[in-house]
């Protein structure tokens, strides 16, 4: 091993842990990464000041193209949406950004009220009875909202997925599967009620993630008929304008939270949305924060329910995520209180007003249709005779972002569709549609004029 001006450990230090664990080399412990893996240089040029080093990280940044730099229509559970500069301010001060977990109430009622406050504001959203603020994403509250089913079915395993789920939240589920040894099913939505028997709950996207819009009555119909629950995947600004989860039938919603005043940031941190039916809290995941009185009448706030595995339940722990989401949930609770609900539906409506428009134009380029089963939100699909994923990197190569939905199917059964997914929301602009269709019509190949702007 090379001498390393930043490690305090002699020659004979390291020769004396080696011999100490019985290992030859240091190479002896990474037998486990394969050779052709293993970089001997990393390149790395000599030490430099700060200033070079802000210098060179300001050119590698450069480099990087962001959602802003140009027509962006990337979406699905994680949005591009506009988000009032209150939010930040206030969602991070100190006494939010610094709280830790609030176990103790008498010193976090700004916390617990501010939690109290989404929950709230979420649930009447969602038309659910009860609303947690302790999921990762939604991806990792969809897969919580298996376990739960399975814990409330009395011995069933069976887990049904619609295959029109978002890929990343089904690729969860199957990994939170092998611990549990559930039977992970996947079917097109339109199967969904067939295969409800035996199920523990089925599983439905509504918008699914390629926009359109499903019927979810029957579905939910069908799993009760089977004593099974029924799982609702959603999306906030969706539930805005569409009849919310409650509504239809659903025991269980979840979704992805971020699009509620909380940067898309590389991945996160996001928020999982996570509700049920009154009946069901018992087996609800994650946190509760609730509204009491003290012995003098005051009002406070305190965690209600929290059967997590910090309070020595292990292996009877409802959960095993060890962390909460407070500061994205309260980014959510003050999103939502700055905009009022008519706020989030004309937000709402600005994304589905465009992404119809464009959708129009797109369809009446020559080649080009709209690949959607039925109406769609604000997210279609595009499908073109020179395949998704070559027309995304020729958009891409203009400085335009779109998705290739062709990724959305990984099991290597269901690779047929090759389209581009496009998401529009009150961020995008007349601009950003002139340039999409201008540049679908010149890579396509059409040489007549595109549909008036």
């Amino acid at each position: 091993m090379a001498d390393n001006p930043y490690s305090p450990h002699t020659d004979a230090d390291r020769a004396a842990m080696l011999d100490r664990i019985g290992v030859r080399s240091v190479d002896d412990l990474l037998t486990a990464i394969p050779k052709d893996a293993r970089v001997k240089q990393l390149g790395v040029g000599p030490g430099m000041s700060e200033q070079e080093v802000q210098a060179h990280l300001e050119k590698l940044a450069a480099m990087n193209k962001t959602a802003g730099s140009g027509p962006f229509f990337i979406g699905g559970a994680i949005q591009r949406r506009y988000i009032p500069a209150a939010v930040p301010v206030l969602a991070l001060r100190g006494e939010f950004l610094t709280a830790y977990t609030p176990y103790q109430p008498e010193v976090s009622q700004g916390t617990l009220q501010a939690v109290f406050e989404y929950q709230s504001l979420m649930a009447e959203l969602l038309a659910m009875d009860v609303v947690n603020s302790s999921m990762y994403d939604g991806s990792s509250a969809t897969a919580e909202a298996a376990l739960m089913a399975v814990r409330l079915s009395s011995g069933r395993k069976k887990v049904v997925l619609a295959t029109e789920v978002d890929f990343t939240y089904r690729r969860t589920v199957r990994t939170y599967a092998r611990g549990a040894e559930l039977d992970i099913v996947e079917v097109p939505t339109a199967d969904l009620a067939g295969n409800a028997d035996g199920a523990a709950c089925l599983v439905v996207q509504h918008p699914d993630a390629f926009g359109s819009l499903v019927d979810v009555r029957p579905i939910a119909d069908a799993a009760h008929a089977a004593g099974a629950l029924l799982v609702q995947v959603t999306e906030p600004h969706a539930c805005a304008l569409l009849e919310p989860p409650g509504a239809l039938g659903a025991d269980i919603a979840v979704g992805e939270g971020q699009p509620l005043g909380i940067p898309m940031s590389y991945g996160g941190p996001h928020l999982g949305i996570f509700a049920c039916r009154e009946a069901l809290v018992r087996q609800m995941p994650g946190r509760i924060a609730g509204q009491t009185v003290d012995a003098n009448g005051t009002r406070g706030f305190v965690n209600t329910l929290q059967t997590r595995e910090q309070h020595i339940r292990r292996e009877k722990a409802t959960s095993n995520i060890c962390t909460n989401e407070a500061l994205s949930a309260i980014h959510a609770a003050i999103y939502l209180s700055l905009l009022g609900p008519e706020g989030v539906r004309a937000a709402a409506r600005a994304g589905v007003a465009r992404a119809h428009s464009l959708a129009k134009r797109l369809a009446a380029i020559p080649g080009c249709r709209i690949a959607n089963d039925g109406t769609f939100f604000d997210r279609f699909t595009l499908a073109t005779e020179m395949g998704g994923w070559d027309l995304r990197l020729a958009l891409l190569e203009r400085g335009i972002q779109v998705e290739a939905s062709a990724s959305h199917y990984v099991d290597g059964k269901r690779r047929g569709r090759d389209d581009v997914m496009i998401q529009c929301t009150e961020l995008t602009t007349e601009a950003d549609a002139d340039a999409l269709v201008d540049a679908v019509a010149e890579i396509t190949g059409s040489r007549q004029t595109v549909a008036a702007r």
